[in-house]
């Protein structure tokens, strides 16, 4: 069991490092094509964890609430979305579109970029931490081979998150080692929240419902803020919507499947 744990706390992890990689095998940055397909698919991954193994178990973990199984659900649902919202204003980054955003900043572009990635890999690593409570807490529905599915589709879809930090970094004429760490250290965040998530929710079991609709919100923030966004702008929107579409499908049969 100890074994699997970490296995899913390191999964997203290497996702981003596998993406990352990417600056040693390709030469200039990621082709437009490619980059929206990647972020559609990544769309598909999170929308489809966020309902599946989020939302879903949260609010069966309330069923003997009735009619009202459902408002824990939407109030951490709802304070997940405010969190990040905050983290928005109040950290000055740079969105995958180039848009800057926040408080004021002299840092560079790149290290903006770093931070927006960051701020992405927060929440995933939040959601890996909750379904592993979940299955240690042992009163839900929520298997290990559940747990281990999100965390595996939360790193498939953090390969292009990974890629999108290192190969600009290479671009503008950084060591091939310099942007791989760059963009690897952006996904240190999701093993340590995912951690920190798991201690406080083994002592917290009744905010279990709460935590894992907080995880789904923030989630879904980074989603329609971000990933949609930079997706489905022309030209080549329907590249993204195809990514999406097999993202969402893939995520949707591993926890079906595995669940």
């Amino acid at each position: 069991m100890n074994l699997l744990i970490l296995t899913g706390l390191l999964l997203p992890l290497l996702g981003t490092m596998i993406g990352s990689a990417f600056v040693f095998f390709l030469r200039g940055e990621i082709t437009p094509r490619l980059q929206k397909t990647l972020l559609g698919f990544a769309s598909g991954v999170m929308v489809a964890a966020s309902v599946w193994s989020l939302l879903i178990p949260s609010i069966e973990m309330c069923g003997d609430m009735g009619r009202w199984s459902v408002l824990p659900s939407a109030v951490g649902f709802l304070a997940g979305i405010g969190f990040l919202l905050v983290i928005d204003m109040v950290t000055p980054h740079l969105h995958l579109t180039g848009d800057r955003e926040g408080p004021k900043s002299k840092l560079s572009r790149t290290a903006m970029l770093s931070l927006a990635v960051t701020i992405h890999n927060l929440p995933e690593g939040m959601a890996v931490g909750v379904v592993l409570a979940g299955v240690l807490d042992g009163a839900t529905d929520i298997t290990m081979a559940a747990a281990l599915a999100v965390a595996l589709g939360i790193a498939i879809q953090n390969i292009p998150e990974g890629a999108i930090i290192s190969m600009p970094m290479r671009a503008e004429g950084h060591s091939r080692t310099r942007s791989f760490a760059y963009g690897a250290l952006s996904g240190v965040v999701e093993p340590l929240g995912a951690l920190l998530v798991l201690i406080l929710a083994t002592w917290i079991t009744p905010l279990l419902p709460y935590l894992l609709a907080f995880a789904a919100g923030a989630m879904l923030y980074v989603v329609v803020e971000e990933l949609i966004p930079e997706a489905s702008g022309a030209p080549h929107s329907n590249l993204s919507t195809l990514g999406f579409a097999i993202g969402f499908v893939a995520m949707m049969v591993l926890d079906v499947v595995l669940g």
